[in-house]
């Protein structure tokens, strides 16, 4: 069984949608370590409403903080701190998708960062979503992961941006696992679609 780490360029670029995909794709349990603010409605929530299967556990945070902010400063505000050792993957039989907090070098206190929760036998996925500025973002995320050795492949997410894809491609020379489209809405009929069409990709 594999473990998927889920990964942002940058904060809203389509993690949360991503991860549901992933999880149905291959009826995986779904993680997300840090929640910071949408407490009513958190990732997790989204997630489960988006999965159809019957197969996947959705596992409790391990810190849910109540302020929408990075991690280290929700933390800061609720009076709590982060520490890594509590930060605990579920133990479970099947395939496990964890979704990050924002991109991989958001603190979640004054020592650690988010990519401190990625174990070297995780396959990471990053999303990619075309902005002005998305490009250098991209690179600096892949080569920081391929760099640190780890198995890294690629979802776009978006409207189709034929250039940006490109060079990003050329340049890191990653998998690309597909592209999730700027839908009008998504639901579990949509995200049965994707994983259809992404599950060999995996």
């Amino acid at each position: 069984m594999n473990t998927y780490f889920i990964t942002g360029i940058g904060t809203d670029v389509g993690k949360t949608v991503a991860s549901a995909i992933i999880t149905e794709a291959l009826k995986a349990d779904y993680w997300k370590p840090i929640q910071a603010g949408e407490l009513d409605f958190c990732d997790t929530k989204k997630v489960q409403s988006y999965v159809s299967n019957h197969k996947s556990k959705f596992h409790d945070n391990s810190y849910a903080l109540q302020t929408p902010m990075s991690p280290h400063a929700a933390a800061d505000i609720d009076g709590v701190s982060i520490q890594l050792k509590d930060i605990k993957p579920p133990k479970t039989n099947n395939h496990l998708v964890i979704e990050g907090a924002g991109g991989l070098l958001v603190p979640i206190n004054k020592k650690n960062t988010i990519l401190d929760l990625i174990k070297p036998t995780y396959k990471v996925i990053v999303v990619s979503r075309h902005y002005l500025g998305s490009i250098n973002h991209s690179l600096l995320t892949i080569n920081l992961l391929k760099e640190k050795g780890f198995d890294v492949s690629i979802i776009f997410s978006g409207n189709e941006h034929k250039t940006t894809e490109a060079i990003i491609t050329e340049m890191t020379k990653v998998k690309v696992i597909g592209r999730i489209n700027e839908e009008p809405y998504f639901d579990h009929n949509v995200v049965k679609e994707y994983a259809e069409a992404f599950k060999s990709k995996l």
